[in-house]
């Protein structure tokens, strides 16, 4: 593995010959990871596989939950419960510890959700989600038609409604989602049309003032990467799964560099001690890198 410098900033958030190991390969297709601080584990999805599994130190890779419902995004709340996108039932559900589980959305305005794909939980215990046609699709779902007729991004309070915070026409297909390091902006992309839009958060939770942040990133060809996972790390870097490997953007939108991976991305999130170790969810493989750089510990 290398890295593809364009920028001397670059060289601050990784060594340009940074090592890549791999934790584990003959999976389908691997996504959704999220790193457990408590646990010291990181759990990632195979969506065709319809499998969860997780990676310790300990342990390696581990078998943790089959059938998954074809689960996609997945991220821990305040209090330790983890909330997962799934694609078969069209859901996002929160699990507990006990094994407990609370439907926290599935339906708006009357009509079944797409597939939600990935998700976010804020400071203030709510959850952001986008909900794409991928779960729809063969294989990394359940074929079958949408009730909705746009794609969008969404906001729940447990509890509560689920509210749709941004134009219905905003987005041909919203997908990886990720927080500013204050929270104070959320990113949003677009996969087909190789993009990625911000959007300020306001005061009620709600979204505004978007505009482009980044462009051209690919040409819509899953099989060389697209945009898919995203995250910002605590310098308010936006790393953003693409071409070759994971693209990386100062906050001000200059194309910084490229982590290049021996396989098309579809996720990626920070973990290990001090959240320095990316783990890479690429196509049939789980890989690790280090950085120079931590990730955002949310919420």
């Amino acid at each position: 593995m290398s890295v593809t410098v364009l920028s001397d900033r670059m060289t601050g958030l990784i060594a340009p010959d940074a090592g890549v190991t791999t934790l584990g390969s003959g999976f389908q297709f691997t996504e959704g990871p999220v790193w457990s601080a408590e646990r010291q584990q990181l759990l990632f999805s195979d969506m065709p596989g319809d499998t969860r599994r997780s990676w310790d130190p300990e342990h390696g890779v581990r078998e943790v939950r089959r059938p998954s419902n074809k689960c996609n995004g997945m991220a821990y709340d305040g209090t330790g419960g983890l909330v997962v996108c799934e694609h078969a039932t069209s859901r996002v559900v929160r699990e507990d510890a006990d094994g407990g589980q609370t439907v926290l959305a599935s339906h708006f305005r009357g009509k079944e959700l797409h597939s939600p794909n990935d998700v976010v939980v804020a400071r203030d215990g709510s959850i952001y989600f986008s909900d794409p046609r991928y779960g729809r699709m063969p294989g990394f779902g359940v074929e079958r038609e949408s009730e909705l007729d746009f794609q969008g991004v969404y906001r729940v309070v447990p509890g509560d409604d689920v509210r749709l915070v941004v134009a219905e026409d905003e987005f041909d297909m919203p997908n990886g989602l990720c927080f500013s390091p204050d929270a104070s902006r959320l990113y949003v992309n677009d996969t087909p049309r190789g993009q990625v839009k911000v959007f300020e958060v306001d005061a009620s939770g709600g979204l505004r003032a978007g505009r482009l942040f980044a462009e051209s990133i690919g040409e819509g060809d899953p099989s060389t990467g697209v945009p898919d996972g995203m995250k910002c790390d605590r310098l308010g870097n936006v790393w953003v799964t693409g071409p070759g490997g994971v693209w990386v953007f100062g906050a001000d939108g200059a194309h910084l560099g490229i982590v290049e991976i021996p396989e098309p991305v579809g996720n990626f999130t920070w973990g290990g001690p001090d959240l320095r170790d990316l783990y890479v969810c690429a196509s049939t493989s789980l890989y690790r890198i280090p950085t120079k750089v931590a990730g955002v510990a949310l919420p």
